[in-house]
């Protein structure tokens, strides 16, 4: 299995940061834009997609700033974050994702990404 390295991307959300963080903290939130399916028990989050569960252990969470999370069954260095930032002059809102993958799967993980953000600027209406 190749290293995997570490990517960031970021997109411009019209959203409060409040609402935003709902959607990524919380498992109904994340059930609307990110899993089929989300439940979480003792720190860990059961991700579910076409029937098949992926858990999830939370590293850190700061409310309205960012959660981060790391995959039970992945490389000890890896984790995905989700990260709030929000210009303090215009009080423009952008998400910011740091995740890992090998390096010939970047570019289709960032495409995963963009859909997934597409659909949760969807859910959200902005």
């Amino acid at each position: 299995m190749s290293e995997k390295k570490k990517f960031n991307l970021e997109y411009e959300i019209k959203s409060s940061p409040k609402i935003l963080y709902s959607f990524l903290s919380e498992p109904n939130g994340l059930a609307q834009w990110f899993a089929d399916d989300v439940f979480y028990k003792d720190q860990v989050y059961t991700f579910t997609w076409d029937s098949e569960e992926h858990k999830a252990k939370l590293l850190s969470s700061k409310e309205n700033k960012l959660v981060k999370f790391k995959w039970l069954d992945d490389e000890p260095q890896c984790y995905f974050e989700l990260e709030i930032l929000q210009d303090e002059l215009t009080n423009d809102v952008a998400l910011s994702i740091t995740d890992f993958a090998s390096v010939d799967a970047i570019e289709e993980r960032k495409l995963i990404w963009d859909n997934q953000i597409e659909y949760l600027i969807s859910v959200l209406g902005a």
